[in-house]
């Protein structure tokens, strides 16, 4: 079977959505962003990637700190509108209830089922985005989305996205066991 040929696109799939939040001139303000995933696990490194022009980069430098916040599907209609109206031009610090953990300058979105407070590591210029890297101070989570004492993915019900064709989607079914399903696999000879 031969495959098409598609381009260097950014074909990975599911994308997380999270909100970044940080404090900017003194108000938390939160950015909905789809660039963002684990770098490191010891220590807990994260990365997000912003364009340049957007105002959460002013106030992550300006504390050397942001959260991520995971949001569930329930919090669609707010993290949409993170994403599309601007902190410098509407004042989003009221959309959610904000709570400051460690750092005390990260602002975290009560309402949203999982926080991570970062503190700045890194930043990389590229030509329109930037990407920061922070390393994980502390995680925060309401009880009701744990299982024992971790997060549960169904619970959490987290948005995902689909960035070619600009869906939102959710979280389907479990499929197994992570190192222990392929325990089974035989390698069929060629």
């Amino acid at each position: 079977m031969k495959k098409e040929k598609l381009g260097a696109k950014t074909f990975l799939y599911p994308m997380p959505t999270v909100l970044v939040g940080a404090r900017v001139k003194g108000k938390p303000n939160y950015l909905t962003v789809a660039y963002c995933g684990i770098m490191n696990h010891d220590p807990a490194l994260i990365a997000v990637a912003i364009n340049k022009a957007h105002y959460t980069n002013r106030g992550i430098r300006e504390n050397d700190c942001f959260s991520v916040n995971i949001p569930s599907t329930a919090l669609i209609r707010q993290t949409d509108f993170c994403g599309i109206f601007s902190g410098a031009r509407v004042d989003k610090s009221a959309v959610f209830a904000s709570f400051y953990g460690k750092l005390k300058k990260a602002p975290m979105a009560e309402e949203c089922p999982v926080n991570l407070e970062c503190r700045l590591r890194q930043i990389i210029p590229f030509s329109v985005d930037e990407v920061f890297i922070g390393e994980i101070v502390q995680a925060y989570a309401h009880k009701r989305f744990l299982s024992g004492k971790m997060p549960d993915i169904k619970k959490i019900d987290p948005i995902l996205f689909s960035m070619h064709d600009y869906s939102y989607w959710a979280v389907g079914r479990r499929l197994g066991k992570a190192w222990s399903i392929g325990e089974k696999f035989k390698i069929k000879p060629r």
